[in-house]
């Protein structure tokens, strides 16, 4: 083939991971095997490779080659604001306009939110290149940031709604006097007769109204739907203009020229004309209000952050706006006032309402060395803390990032949309046209009459914009309570994906436990009691730094015993420790530390032996050379624990234990929950292969964990559930983060993932059926039965009650309750 000719371009890519001339050879390799490159050069030096295409430049082709060969093409991910879409075929153009630009790997556009989110690699496009895409394509961009442009986006669209409302009540009282006039002549055989002997003055009146609705609070349509036209990419403003222009048109010239037109045919459709720019500007005021609610999570969000901090700074506690709030700032905390930042507790001590992050109302006890989260508020006391995290780091504004992110997703689900909508608006178009022509050349008299009102009926009732916001805002109001409810969607595509799953695989420590051990028995021999003997068996392990040696004076300091100053203490690797307590003699350690001091632990063999089936290790006390106790120190189960696992069950899931714990200890954990898979002894690696055995038939699974050595179970799974009270990498890991440990959540996520693909799945019948139903009614298909017609004003009242239809079911979700 011959390329000389061929229009060429270039992409330079960075590659992460190449470290000598081996991996540059094998990226070249990978490179050159893609469609359309003619030449690929890496370099070890740059980190990048030089692609050279004939024709359009595939970036994400070119991506996913390298990251076959085993390295990694570093990209950016933006997001910007997008004015002037109304339906869905605006989306795919924008989505179509944006991917066109060299470098941009992918592009999700979403109606609801308005917004693009793009992945580009950084060197071939830039920021400028995209905007310029949009604004070929007939849309204006605006870029982002996250905290301070969420708030400034819902004022722009407040600002929106009362122009919207403004322009609705104008059009409104200019439209009224003709829709009261023409429907009263329809109705009552006399006003008609009455009028017709005015129609030299009143149609010219008429014609003064519709003008100004349709070139005033009209004229939106008019600048969005005619550049569409010339593109020869038409949109639901092409149709509306199309519609309203050919009724407004032909009624101009009934009305100054009426010999040019056939006889019987002179009527007039100004009332027509006007209603239809009226209702769909009522529409579009109701989508408007409706997409405000849709988005009151991430605005309630915004809303918590703090106007200002009091700092201390030179001495003096001064107050300073939030942006002035540096790292390691002390910052000073009164009651009722909301935390400006993320921080650690340095002095004083309070009760915290935490449950705009966890979604607990119960304060939580805020002391030296607690960690607080900017946003949450405090109840009673005063403290002061140091900053950790600013600004864009604080939690709440990750929290309002992965929220928007998944607002902004689009599901798998979506993509029939997509496919549709591609050729829709088109095809809706060339309906027009048929009927126009059908009724034209094989209807009743006056043809051209009706061919022009049924043509017109078919161009407004068709707008796809039920479509369009079938699934963005049904995603929007489902992750935006979730939010509420502390379970976050980082990922929009995890609330499909969690839907399907056949299989839930839980990690044990951190998650279906509390992750920390403590006393959990303390069983004393005849002549003992737990209250004297306690305090002892902590003065000993109060030497110790050991996990369990912790739980046991923590338990003894909960239960207010004064733990007593040891002497003669000596620690006996492998066995345990002695010393003196208040002149007492006290040993603790494991049954062969009490064999070894020639005492016999016959006597709780039966607890030792339930003690081991559940999971827990006992140890022994001694006191002045007697058996005085067994202890039992364990990691304890949470105590929703048992139920979720049985809801899950129930829910018909199969629920596995994968853990790192030994066999033993994780077999009772499973017994005692009723988890039937269990694997133990794994590291983080066992645990992906583990996963891939689960999986096998292809099942979906999610899986919940909390700690580091979850994370590429948590990357690996089809689902990642994050304990938000584990680690930042688990989190980072995962798809859905639950922002409390309480396990509650797996249940709430699940469940919402099921209520919203519900409320979708009836967006899009809705949205299809209105279309699929309606299109043919208003072409007149019924005519030849029972005489019906719809009229082009009732088409542009059922196209607005189709979108502000599917609005209103999306916002039942914000009613959905925690269970």
């Amino acid at each position: 083939m011959n390329t000389a000719n061929a229009p060429s371009s270039h992409l330079s890519i960075p590659v992460e991971g190449m470290t000598c001339a081996s991996c540059v050879r094998r990226v070249e390799k990978a490179v050159s095997g893609v469609p359309g490159v003619v030449k690929a050069v890496a370099n070890l030096a740059t980190e990048r490779v030089d692609v050279d295409f004939t024709g359009k430049a595939d970036a994400a082709a070119v991506r996913d080659a390298i990251r076959k060969a085993g390295y990694d093409a570093a990209s950016q991910s933006i997001d910007i604001a997008i004015d002037g879409m109304t339906c869905a075929s605006c989306v795919r153009r924008v989505e179509k306009a944006i991917t066109a630009t060299p470098g941009v790997m992918s592009a999700t556009v979403n109606l609801a939110t308005e917004k693009a989110t793009i992945s580009f690699i950084p060197g071939s496009t830039g920021l400028a290149e995209i905007e310029a895409a949009i604004r070929e394509a007939g849309y204006t961009p605006h870029r982002l940031d996250v905290l301070k442009d969420t708030a400034t986006a819902g004022d722009t669209k407040e600002a929106e709604r009362k122009r919207l409302l403004r322009d609705l009540i104008i059009s409104g009282v200019l439209t009224l006097p003709l829709f009261v006039l023409e429907m009263g002549s329809h109705v009552f055989a006399a006003w008609h007769h009455a009028l017709m002997g005015h129609r030299a003055w009143l149609y010219p009146a008429y014609f003064v109204l519709t003008t100004l609705v349709l070139f005033g609070p009209g004229l939106r349509f008019f600048r969005k739907g005619i550049p569409a036209i010339l593109r020869l990419a038409p949109d639901m403003n092409s149709l509306v203009v199309l519609g309203a222009s050919a009724a407004w048109l032909y009624s101009a010239v009934a009305t100054f020229a009426p010999a040019l037109l056939p006889a019987g045919t002179v009527n007039v459709y100004y009332e027509a004309a006007a209603v239809i720019v009226t209702l769909i500007l009522f529409g579009r005021y109701l989508e408007a209000r409706a997409k405000g609610r849709t988005s009151e999570a991430i605005s309630r969000l915004v809303g918590l952050q703090a106007k200002s901090a009091r700092v201390a700074r030179n001495g003096a506690i001064v107050e300073l706006p939030l942006g002035e709030v540096l790292a390691g700032d002390s910052i000073h905390v009164r009651p009722g006032e909301r935390l400006p930042v993320d921080g650690v507790v340095a002095a004083g001590a309070s009760y915290v309402d935490e449950s705009m992050v966890t979604g607990e109302p119960v304060p939580v006890s805020k002391e030296k060395g607690s960690p607080v989260v900017g946003g949450t508020l405090n109840t009673t006391g005063s403290f002061s803390y140091r900053a950790t995290k600013v600004g864009a780091d604080t939690l709440l504004a990750q929290i309002i990032r992965m929220v928007e992110t998944a607002q902004g997703s689009k599901l798998p689900i979506q993509g029939i949309v997509d496919e549709v909508t591609a050729w829709f608006v088109p095809a809706v178009v060339v309906a027009a046209l048929l009927t126009f022509l059908a009724w034209f050349f094989f209807g009743p008299s006056p043809a051209l009459a009706f061919a022009l009102v049924n043509a017109v009926a078919v161009l407004i009732i068709a707008c796809p914009c039920a479509m369009g916001l079938a699934t963005p805002t049904s995603i929007m109001v489902g992750t935006g309570r979730a939010a509420e409810l502390g379970v976050l969607f980082r990922k929009g595509e995890a609330l499909q994906t969690l839907k399907s799953a056949d299989v839930i695989a839980f990690d044990k420590t951190g998650t279906l436990t509390q992750g920390h051990p403590v006393l959990t028995d303390l069983e004393a021999a005849s002549g003992f009691a737990r209250a004297s003997l306690l305090p002892l068996v902590a003065a000993v392990e109060a030497q110790s730094e050991h996990p369990i040696a912790k739980a046991i004076v923590t338990a003894a300091q909960a239960e207010s015993h004064a733990v007593p100053a040891i002497t003669g203490f000596e620690a006996v690797p492998g066995y345990g420790a002695h010393g003196q307590a208040n002149g007492t003699h006290v040993a603790v350690g494991a049954a062969r530390y009490m064999e070894k001091l020639g005492l016999s632990v016959d006597q709780f063999a039966a607890v030792a032996y339930r003690l081991a089936s559940e999971g827990k290790t006992p140890l022994y006390a001694a006191v002045d050379g007697a058996l005085a106790a067994i202890i039992a120190v364990s990691d304890p189960v949470k105590p929703e624990s048992a139920s979720i696992i049985a809801a899950l069950k129930q829910a018909g899931l199969h629920v596995a234990l994968i853990t790192g714990d030994n066999r033993r200890t994780a077999e009772a954990i499973g017994t005692m929950l009723g988890i039937d898979h269990i694997v133990a002894e794994v590291l983080p690696d066992g645990k992906v292969k583990a996963l891939d055995g689960l999986r096998a038939g292809g099942k979906t699974l999610a899986f919940v964990g909390d700690g580091i050595n979850d994370a590429p179970a948590l990357a690996a799974a089809d689902v990642g559930i994050a304990i938000g009270t584990g680690t930042d990498v688990a989190i980072e890991s995962a798809d859905v983060v639950l922002m409390s440990g309480d396990l509650n959540g797996v249940l709430n996520a699940m469940r919402l993932s099921h209520a919203t693909l519900r409320n979708i799945r009836q967006n899009l019948f809705w949205a299809f059926a209105y279309n699929v139903v309606l299109i043919p009614v208003a072409a007149g298909v019924l005519y030849p039965f029972n005489g019906m017609l719809l009229s082009p004003m009732l088409a542009a009242g059922a196209m607005a009650t189709s979108s502000v239809f599917v609005l209103g079911n999306a916002l039942r979700l914000r009613r959905f309750s925690a269970r």
